[in-house]
């Protein structure tokens, strides 16, 4: 933990609430999706940036959380037409609906069948993208699970809400940091943007979002990278979500873009 940031630190020793809903980090991080591996190479870490596929991520799932279907459906379309592959699509609105519950998340996969069928139509071929490795199950998948959690925050999550509620810390780590997290069609950098930009777009999650702009850096993101979404949050109408972002970097410490 000596390399954590600071604020990670502090919210590992705490064991917060929002802590318990961080996104897990394998403990071998997954390779990047094709059309997103540009942004892991060390050029693009070189210059803090995020790719096109990412910046539509962060848009994508903003969308997706707030139910904004016309946002949704010309945030599908500009991540397509910049090389977004349509199962990374597909992988950000299915993780997400942990987040933002089923009905969001089916309204959006519908969402984006009719895209891609619409592009199909039109003679436009999306590409594919890959399909998960096998996903391990029973203990197996707990203790994944409770792995990909310990690592994410530093420390085994712990908490009274657990002891009131045993059956969300089980589903939490068997589910959660485990059947979604443990998926390697998506790498964790992309879930991460996808959460992220989910959680800026609904009030009242506001300590979630903290959780998890501190917890990007975890997974290698930058505070640059992290205004980038929220840039792209601002280009798709998403202003008040970007702004969420920002005030979340600035509570976890990192100085405000020069103006």
């Amino acid at each position: 933990m000596s390399n954590m940031p600071r604020g990670n630190r502090r919210l590992a020793r705490g064991g917060t609430l929002a802590a318990m809903f961080a996104v897990g980090v394998a403990l071998t991080l997954p390779p990047a999706s094709p059309a997103l591996a540009q942004a892991s190479s060390p050029a693009a870490a070189a210059v803090q940036s995020l790719s096109p596929q990412q910046r539509s991520i962060a848009a994508i799932a903003a969308a997706m959380a707030s139910g904004d279907m016309p946002r949704l459906d010309a945030a599908l379309h500009r991540g397509l037409d910049a090389g977004l592959a349509v199962g990374d699509a597909k992988e950000v609105l299915i993780q997400l609906y942990a987040y933002a519950g089923f009905p969001r998340s089916l309204n959006a996969l519908g969402q984006l069948m009719k895209v891609v069928d619409g592009r199909k139509q039109r003679g436009i071929r999306d590409a594919p993208g890959r399909e998960p490795s096998p996903v391990p199950n029973g203990s197996e998948i707990l203790a994944i699970g409770t792995a990909n959690q310990t690592k994410l925050i530093g420390a085994p999550a712990r908490s009274p809400l657990y002891e009131f509620a045993p059956a969300i810390d089980d589903f939490l780590k068997r589910h959660l940091f485990g059947d979604i997290f443990v998926r390697d069609n998506l790498d964790w950098q992309s879930r991460e943007i996808a959460t992220v930009g989910a959680l800026a777009a609904m009030p009242g999650v506001e300590s979630q979002l903290q959780s998890h702009v501190a917890f990007s850096f975890n997974v290698g993101l930058t505070a640059g990278q992290i205004r980038q979404a929220a840039d792209a949050l601002d280009a798709a109408g998403q202003v008040e979500a970007g702004g969420r972002i920002r005030a979340a970097l600035e509570r976890h410490g990192a100085a405000p873009r020069p103006r």
